[in-house]
């Protein structure tokens, strides 16, 4: 049995994935591609693909008997890869029988993200949700990923008669689970009492795929400090700060960004943390326009805020990175006119589908920044207006 590990910085990896009657060759490119960028957020180098066309994934091996002799053959010609990373979730026999054909590690799109999200918690709360959601991955897991947990107590009474050494792994695993969920609950009410204590602010939150600029605009928008950086969830832990445009205060919230197939239990973990998103007065959708599946992103997260009961919130899309969008669109030699006229077609597009409540801005370019303020300030303003009449001198 290949022994669970974590993760090490530049690890050699090879990426596998399934085309199916439910995902098709464009998508699954696609999905590897953001795998890839998982993988280089984890610390981990991606070396080579390998991808599979099967009606349903097989039962035993996933990718087939074939197809699985193919990645053995690679791994054994290359000594420096010791990990093999597929985009959907494995079962624990499965894994079990990867690793034994293959000889080195083997993890999933789910387990990957749980060790990106494992590295960058900070807050107590997000360390916790995070092992909680590792447990719950973990459980269904448990015979074909190790043979035993280790023993954190022992003695009189923590083992049944005739129970296998599985089920006492998954007894440990439930008790903690338990544990987790009740320290979680706890440290819920904590933060359910500090978002009562904020006063009547309006509440503002940013929302959006991962890796879409949401941190670098929280610090435009609030003159403060939030770790960025040019990497999938470079934020875990909500953000809160007071901001004041012309008189008018609100708080202003940086949220974790989504993905497409964020594992169920890692969601579930996190809601409360999401509870910022459910409890916001306007949300700030903010969009990567630079990349090229990015109505596919707005979708993901329009469909995740509709799980969270949040997607009917006045809401401001901000298409971001315009700068990067008209420099990888647009050849240098096409006439201004030309580029303008798509650009007005683009816009008027959006403007249409969002009803008028969309900006496009570029935060690392700081364009169109003061518009994005004024267009947030209004829309403050409005709900300041009808919620809290008597505090006119938020108004103007």
């Amino acid at each position: 049995m290949i022994e669970k590990k974590k993760l090490q910085q530049e690890q050699k990896t090879v990426l596998v994935g399934l085309v199916t009657a439910e995902q098709t060759e464009q998508q699954l490119n696609e999905y590897l591609d953001e795998l890839a960028f998982l993988a280089t957020t984890a610390g981990v180098v991606a070396v080579k693909r390998f991808t599979q066309k099967l009606a349903h994934p097989d039962s035993r091996t996933f990718v087939g008997k074939g197809k699985l002799e193919e990645i053995k053959k690679y791994v054994k010609q290359h000594a420096d890869v010791d990990l093999v990373v597929f985009d959907d979730e494995l079962t624990g026999s499965q894994i079990q029988n990867i690793e034994k054909e293959l000889g080195v590690q083997t993890i999933d799109r789910s387990d990957l993200i749980l060790d990106i999200f494992a590295t960058r918690a900070k807050s107590a709360q997000a360390k916790t949700q995070v092992e909680l959601a590792q447990y719950q991955y973990i459980l269904p897991r448990l015979k074909g990923m190790w043979k035993h947990l280790e023993r954190q107590g022992g003695g009189v009474g923590t083992r049944g008669p005739g129970e296998t050494e599985i089920e006492t792994d998954r007894r440990i695993v439930k008790n903690k689970i338990s544990l987790l969920r009740k320290r979680l609950s706890e440290i819920d009410k904590q933060s359910f009492t500090q978002r009562k204590e904020r006063g009547e602010f309006i509440r503002v939150s940013l929302v959006g795929y991962t890796n879409v600029g949401k941190s670098t605009l929280m610090n435009l928008l609030s003159k403060s400090d939030v770790f960025a950086e040019n990497k999938l969830f470079a934020t875990l832990d909500t953000t809160t700060r007071k901001v004041v445009f012309e008189q008018t205060p609100f708080l202003l919230s940086d949220t974790v960004g989504f993905i497409r197939k964020l594992p169920h239990h890692l969601v579930e973990s996190f809601k409360s943390t999401l509870d910022e998103v459910r409890e916001a007065d306007i949300l700030l959708h903010v969009v990567d326009m630079s990349h090229s599946h990015f109505e596919e992103q707005l979708k993901v997260v329009n469909k995740t805020l509709a799980e969270l009961e949040a997607h009917e919130k006045p809401t401001i899309t901000i298409f971001n990175k315009m700068d990067k969008y008209e420099a990888e669109a647009f050849d240098k030699w096409l006439e201004p006119e030309v580029k303008n006229e798509i650009l007005d077609d683009l816009k008027q597009r959006w403007e249409n589908e969002t009803m008028g409540n969309c900006v496009f801005v570029s935060a690392m370019q700081k364009t169109n920044i003061d518009l994005l303020r004024q267009t947030v300030l209004n829309k403050v303003r409005d709900i300041y207006r009808i919620r809290y009449p008597y505090k006119a001198e938020f108004f103007y």
